[in-house]
Parts: C-alpha cells; sequence; structure tokens
C-alpha cells in the first residue's frame, strides 16, 4: 500500500475514555478521521466504575478545548469550572455527550486484541515503515474483524490491572486464594451492599496514594455514622511515615488534592485508624475464625482483619501491542524519553513536567500511548497532562511538527505522590502538616497528639 493510500485511512484510538474521547475530537479538529474502539458497553466504562468518587480536579481542568468546541454546536453547557465532578458526573456529563457527537466513529463492545503491521510482526525490517498499521478487533458477540490505520493512539487506561498486594509486585501467598475478603477498588459506602460488608468490621488498607487516602476518609465516615460502629482500619505502608506521607496539604495547588490527605490524617488522628509501617505483604492467612492474617516479608504478623483493600497501582496491559516495537523504560513500563520525568524512584513530590510527542514516541513510528497508559506503573496522572498529550500526537500525525513540539500546558504542582486519587469532600477543613523528616523503626503506631516525634537521626 502506498503513502497516499496509508494517509487515507483512520487512525485508530484504542479506549473511549477522556484521553481517548479527546484524541478523537482533535483528529475531528484537524480533519483527520479516526475510529475508536472501546471495550466497554459505554462511553468511559472504565470511569463509570468509580462513579461514586470524587475528583480533586475541577469540571475546569477535566474537559478538553478541542472536545468542547465540538460540543458547542449541540447546545451542551460546561458545568460550573470551579465545582468537583465525581466519576459518574464526568461520564454523564462530558464524556457521554462527546461520545454521541463523534456518534460511529466510536465503537462500544470493541476489545482490540492485537497491533501490527500490515505483512510484518516485529522481526521484519523490510519496508516496515511504509504499511500501515492493522488491527485485530474482537466484538461483544464474538465478531473478529482486521482494520487498517495509519497510526494508532493506545488511550486504554491500566484500570483493568490493578497491582497486587504482594511487595515484590507479584501476589502475596494466599491473595488469590482470599478474592472474596478482598478489593482493589475505593468501596462506595454509600451502597447498602457495600455499606454492609465493611460496616463493624475491621479494614486493611495497603497503599499510600490518594486512592488509599480516599479509603481511609471513607471508612473513617463509616465508623462515626449511626450504623458503622466497630469500624475500624489499618492503613500499610511499605515505607514509614514522613512529612509527606500526607501528601501537600494545604500547600498543595489542587487543594481538594490537599484536603483528601488531611482528611487521611484525620482518620489516623482520631483513632479510626492504625497505621503500620515499613510492612511488606507476603502471605495473606486465616486464623480459626476464617479471618484474615497479613504476614510481612519479614515475618511480622498483623492482627486479624475481616477485609482488605489493596490500592498498591496498577499497570498497563502491553500484550496486544506485543508485535510492534515499542521502546519502554524497563521499570516504569513507559516510554523512555518519559519515564524520567515521572520516575518515582527520582522523583517525590513536585511538579510532572508537560510533554507530548517527543517523550511519546517510539522506535515504531506512528504508535503512541497516551493518557494513563503512557504513564505505565508511575502515579500521578492528571488529565490536563492526557489532553496535552492528544494535541501534541494529533499535531504531530496531521504533520503540524511546530505545534506538536510547542508545549501549551502549565500543570499544577503536585501535593500527593502516589495513585489516581479521587476525593468526596474537597472543603475539608485544614489539619496539621503531618511533620517529620524522616522514616520511623516499623511498627505498629498510632498517630495523635500524644505520639512521638519520628528520629530524625541522619
Amino acid at each position: 500500500m502506498n503513502a497516499t493510500a496509508t494517509e487515507q485511512l483512520p487512525v485508530v484510538v484504542i479506549g473511549a475514555g477522556p484521553a481517548g474521547l479527546a484524541a478523537a475530537a482533535r483528529l475531528a479538529d484537524q480533519g483527520l478521521e479516526s475510529l475508536v474502539l472501546e471495550a466497554g458497553d459505554t462511553a468511559g466504562a472504565a470511569v463509570r466504575e468509580w462513579s461514586h468518587v470524587r475528583l480533586f480536579s475541577t469540571w475546569g481542568e477535566v474537559t478538553d478545548p478541542a472536545a468542547e468546541k465540538l460540543l458547542a454546536p449541540t447546545g451542551w453547557v460546561k458545568p460550573d469550572e470551579e465545582t468537583y465532578p465525581t466519576g459518574g458526573d464526568w461520564a454523564e456529563q462530558y464524556l457521554q455527550p462527546l461520545a454521541d457527537v463523534l456518534g460511529d466513529k466510536v465503537r462500544l463492545g470493541a476489545r482490540v486484541t492485537g497491533v501490527s503491521r500490515v505483512g510484518r510482526d516485529r522481526i521484519v525490517d523490510a519496508d516496515r515503515e511504509t504499511q500501515p498499521f492493522t488491527v485485530l478487533v474482537e466484538y461483544a458477540d464474538g465478531r473478529e474483524e482486521r482494520i487498517f490505520a495509519r497510526a494508532v493512539i493506545d488511550a486504554s487506561g491500566t484500570w483493568a490491572i490493578p497491582s497486587p498486594a504482594g511487595g515484590d509486585g507479584l501476589p502475596a501467598l494466599g491473595e488469590r486464594a482470599s478474592a472474596d475478603r478482598i478489593s482493589y477498588r475505593v468501596p462506595d459506602l454509600k451502597d447498602p451492599a457495600t455499606r454492609a460488608r465493611y460496616a463493624g468490621k475491621r479494614t486493611a488498607v495497603i497503599g499510600s496514594g490518594a486512592s488509599a487516602f480516599t479509603a481511609l476518609a471513607s471508612l473513617a465516615d463509616l465508623a462515626k455514622s449511626d450504623t458503622g460502629a466497630g469500624t475500624h482500619a489499618t492503613w500499610i505502608l511499605r515505607r514509614g511515615i514522613s512529612g509527606s506521607t500526607f501528601g501537600g496539604g494545604a500547600a498543595d495547588q489542587l487543594p481538594a488534592r490537599g484536603a483528601l490527605g488531611l482528611a487521611a490524617k484525620a482518620a489516623v488522628d482520631e483513632g479510626h485508624a492504625d497505621v503500620v509501617t515499613g510492612f511488606r505483604t507476603d502471605a495473606f492467612e486465616r486464623d480459626s475464625e476464617g479471618h484474615l492474617v497479613l504476614v510481612a516479608e519479614d515475618g511480622r504478623r498483623l492482627d486479624p482483619v475481616d477485609e482488605v483493600i489493596v490500592l498498591t497501582g496498577f499497570r498497563p496491559d502491553l500484550s496486544f501491542l506485543d508485535e510492534l516495537r515499542l521502546g519502554l523504560d524497563e521499570r516504569l513500563q513507559a516510554p523512555m524519553e518519559l519515564a524520567p520525568l515521572i520516575d518515582p524512584n527520582q522523583h517525590s513530590c513536585g511538579t510532572v513536567y508537560p510533554h507530548g510527542v517527543k517523550e511519546l514516541s517510539h522506535p515504531e513510528e506512528g504508535v503512541y500511548l497516551v493518557g494513563m497508559k503512557s504513564y505505565g506503573r508511575a502515579p500521578t496522572f492528571l488529565a490536563l497532562t492526557g489532553y496535552e498529550q492528544v494535541r501534541s500526537v494529533v499535531a504531530a500525525i496531521a504533520g503540524d511538527h511546530e505545534s506538536a513540539e510547542r508545549v501549551e500546558l502549565v500543570l499544577p504542582e503536585t501535593g500527593v505522590c502516589g495513585g489516581a486519587g479521587l476525593f468526596d469532600q474537597p472543603e475539608i477543613s485544614e489539619a496539621g502538616d503531618g511533620g517529620g523528616c524522616c522514616a520511623p523503626v516499623p511498627a505498629l503506631i498510632q498517630l495523635g497528639t500524644a505520639a512521638p516525634a519520628p528520629s530524625c537521626g541522619s
């Protein structure tokens, strides 16, 4: 197939979430054909799975300008820019209307099972760059189809693969066998069945990011309610308590994100949660009454709990991209040029720099991972970052390289260093800063007014 024919093919976008739909809107704005393939049965299917949780970004920070332009002729009115949507609000009031405008450019129930070059597996060099992409799709009714594309934008996210509890990145011993007592999502405690599952129970929360903050704050609210007596959390941290454990607090430029960390600290200070530090989970065991006992790599055993919520991050599904030549960082599974900017081994809190096609390119020209998928296993992703990514990538596909290389975004400073945290009460009052300059010796501790300050020895 010659270059002219290839350029007549659509750009295939994988995923009808925020980044994927923004990419389709940008492609439409450039006059380029697109086809969005969404594995779920609705637009924003992954977002709808946390519909009960409130973003720490306002409406003004979670919509894309090109999408707004596409929506305007329909009479769509942008919600108040200063308010905080829930995942459900985001899906119903923005993502679904955007998908509706795009119409038959969005296919639902369409799972991508493979991407390659026409007639070329990953081994073959000959004329590789001149061949269009071939995208293998399996539909919900069992049909299969092969679609040809000029470029592929993978915005499928990481939601489908939560990381396990094991401190080594593998499931802990007994983790799979204990699946009936383990959740990998922030629970919706407004749902009667979910509320009954955790009310009056002891729950271990594993994780150090904003999702863990959300779970702790929600469990504390349940403990204070009329029907939640006896509810208690044990917060399990792989590292120690430090000044940054609870995020940026009042210094965070996203106020609701800072408030989220303060709410988690309040849950601990008020006695609704204990904290276990330096604990890397090795095994789940059952006691004589069927409760779960968590065992650390160093042999420590925690008191029995009824439930466990594992919020240790997510990882990308790269299996359907296996025939492409991707340049991925060996640790984060993020594009090589992007990884140093987001590597949690090198960066704690601070600015995640805006980036575009330069950092997102691969040896396989014409394929891009965007949105949360581009971050691999790294946390701290913001919707605004994804919108800037697709703006740059689409400009490159359209041949506008000057625009593609230009940065058109200034991000707020980050205050929370782990997880795609979301919070239900952004107006929470300011608390203390959580002090401390270094990690204490691993121990079970109660943080509060009587808690000793951590040692700051070198």
